[in-house]
């Protein structure tokens, strides 16, 4: 396995549901610490890489986010069954007969959603969906006191099962988690290509915590950060299956990152749009033009930080988001790297004025 896919497995095998990102954040520092002149971190659980700029004294935030959607054990009953809450947006048709990882502070325990068999539904059952508050876990034990013994408690995360597969095309991924360790390894991988590099703006590129429960991470983030302008790096929506809608603009796997104009959080900012657009087409790159109108990102909560910080959102267009298991493009990833790093030489302190000022 090359170094690109090692960095995509080990953070898309990782755990960390919001509020649960240490793990997580672990395998991201790894990465960061060797191309960054220092480590930047808040007190919620953020991490980023900074690199200094040469000449110059602006800042861009580059930022993923660290967690995943998942869920939190709230009950055991006696006969063992675990009961749960989720942490995260869910649609309760896509979790039934799931594997799930439950995470103990003995170690990782199998779990499956419990499911009836057809054969006792009726005509009126099958037609119905099953809320989450009626679902339960089964880990395999007999009783209350054996899940306890091998550490289930209230309180723990549970994580998608998923194992990272490269499909018939490789180029095509199939991971839990990629919202949004897809935008981890871009920040990484940012650092890591611009290690060596001159550039005349003040890089920080990592990671937010408890994006998926309000992009609060992302509020911690620029307090400590106190940028000029922000990237929020996440997925998108996928549109090139038979059950998408068409009038949220593109979303083809293989066809280049997504810039998003708004989502449901935030407009992206005109002027950083115009000149990233510039820098597109001056570079001959690829790129999508989407909206997410019920769906936000962490430049939602970027973009109102301090005294306002002109934020975009980019990423990729990403198959069966918030489910057990998702698809991206390999290209894709090394498309939206190549565009940040590009956005990033491109900038300098004037450079920065004109965007916020419209000099």
């Amino acid at each position: 396995m090359d170094k690109e896919l090692q960095l995509l497995k080990d953070l898309t095998d990782a755990h960390g549901v919001s509020g649960y990102e240490h793990d997580v954040k672990k395998v991201l520092q790894s990465y960061l610490e060797p191309n960054s002149d220092e480590l930047i971190h808040d007190k919620l659980g953020g991490i980023f890489g900074k690199k200094n700029a040469t000449n110059g004294s602006k800042t861009i935030l580059i930022g993923g986010h660290l967690d995943e959607v998942g869920f939190m054990v709230t009950d055991i009953t006696k006969e063992g069954f675990l009961k749960f809450t989720p942490i995260g947006g869910w649609w309760s048709q896509v979790m039934l007969s799931q594997r799930m990882n439950v995470i103990t502070e003995q170690g990782v325990l199998t779990g499956i959603i419990g499911s009836k068999p057809p054969h006792v539904l009726t005509p009126e059952d099958r037609k119905k969906t099953v809320e989450i508050k009626d679902m339960f876990i089964d880990i395999g034990v007999k009783d209350k006191e054996e899940a306890e013994s091998f550490g289930v408690q209230i309180g723990d995360q549970i994580t998608p099962y998923m194992e990272f597969t490269e499909m018939a095309n490789k180029n095509y991924l199939l991971a839990k988690a990629w919202d949004n360790r897809f935008g981890c390894a871009v920040a990484s991988q940012v650092l890591a290509e611009l290690n060596g590099e001159d550039v005349n703006v003040n890089v920080a590129s990592g990671a937010t915590v408890q994006e998926e429960v309000g992009l609060r991470g992302a509020k911690t983030a620029a307090a400590k950060v106190k940028p000029d302008l922000a990237i929020a790096v996440d997925v998108g929506l996928a549109l090139d299956t038979p059950d998408m809608p068409k009038n949220e603009g593109e979303g083809n796997l293989g066809d280049g990152p997504l810039l998003l104009l708004l989502d449901a959080t935030n407009i992206g900012h005109v002027g950083f749009r115009k000149h990233v657009q510039k820098v597109i087409k001056d570079k001959g790159l690829p790129v999508q033009l989407a909206m997410v109108t019920k769906g936000g990102t962490d430049s939602g909560s970027f973009h109102v930080a301090n005294e306002g910080v002109p934020s975009l959102s980019i990423g990729v267009p990403l198959r069966y988001m918030h489910s057990n298991a998702s698809i991206m493009h390999r290209e894709d990833f090394q498309n939206t790297v190549k565009l940040i790093v590009e956005i990033v030489k491109s900038l300098d302190d004037e450079a920065v004025d004109s965007i916020i000022y419209g000099k």
